[in-house]
C-alpha cells in the first residue's frame, strides 16, 4: 500500500471514506475512457443503464431509484439526449411528467456500455473471490443505507 494511505497519526482509525472516495475517482476515470468513444460521461452511463432496463420511467423515478438529485438527473438527461440516446415523451397518464425510452442509438450502444462497465468491474475484482466481492457489495450497501435512511425522532 502506498504511504499516501497510511496513517500518519499512531492510533489512528483508518476511514472506508477515503477508500470509498479513492475508488470512486479511479473508476470514474476508466469509465470515462472506456466510454469516450461513445460520447457518454462517466456521469451519464448510470442513467442510460436505468432507462434500459426501466422503460419507460419519469425523470422523478429515475432519481428516486439511484438516489441522485432531480438537477443531476436533468443535467444528465438533457446530455443523453442530445446526444442522441435517449428521448422524452409526455406521460399520458399525467402530462406534467416526461416518459423516457432509449432511442434506436441507445438501444444500440447499451451492449457497448456493458461491455465497458464490465471491463472496469473485472478490474477492480482482481484478487477477489466471489464471497469476498459479495461480501463487500453487502457491507457498502449497508453504509449507503445508514446514510439515506431517515433518523428515527
Amino acid at each position: 500500500m502506498s504511504e499516501h494511505w497510511r496513517q500518519h497519526d499512531e492510533g489512528a482509525e483508518e476511514s472506508h471514506g477515503q477508500y470509498i472516495s479513492a475508488i470512486y475517482r479511479h473508476m470514474q476515470v476508466l469509465i470515462s475512457a472506456e466510454l469516450a468513444p461513445y460520447r457518454i460521461g462517466s456521469g451519464q452511463y448510470i442513467f442510460l443503464m436505468a432507462i434500459a432496463f426501466r422503460q419507460p420511467i419519469t425523470q422523478k423515478a429515475l432519481s428516486e431509484k439511484l438516489l441522485i438529485d432531480k438537477t443531476t438527473t436533468a443535467k444528465a438527461i438533457t446530455k443523453l439526449e442530445a446526444e442522441g440516446y435517449v428521448r422524452r415523451e409526455v406521460d399520458p397518464a399525467d402530462n406534467r411528467y416526461h416518459l423516457l425510452y432509449l432511442t434506436d442509438s441507445g438501444r444500440e450502444v447499451v451492449p457497448k456500455v456493458q461491455e465497458a462497465l464490465a471491463r472496469v468491474k473485472n478490474k477492480t475484482r482482481k484478487g477477489i473471490n466471489d464471497e469476498e466481492y459479495d461480501l463487500l457489495v453487502n457491507l457498502l450497501k449497508i453504509v449507503l443505507r445508514n446514510l439515506t435512511e431517515k433518523e428515527e425522532a
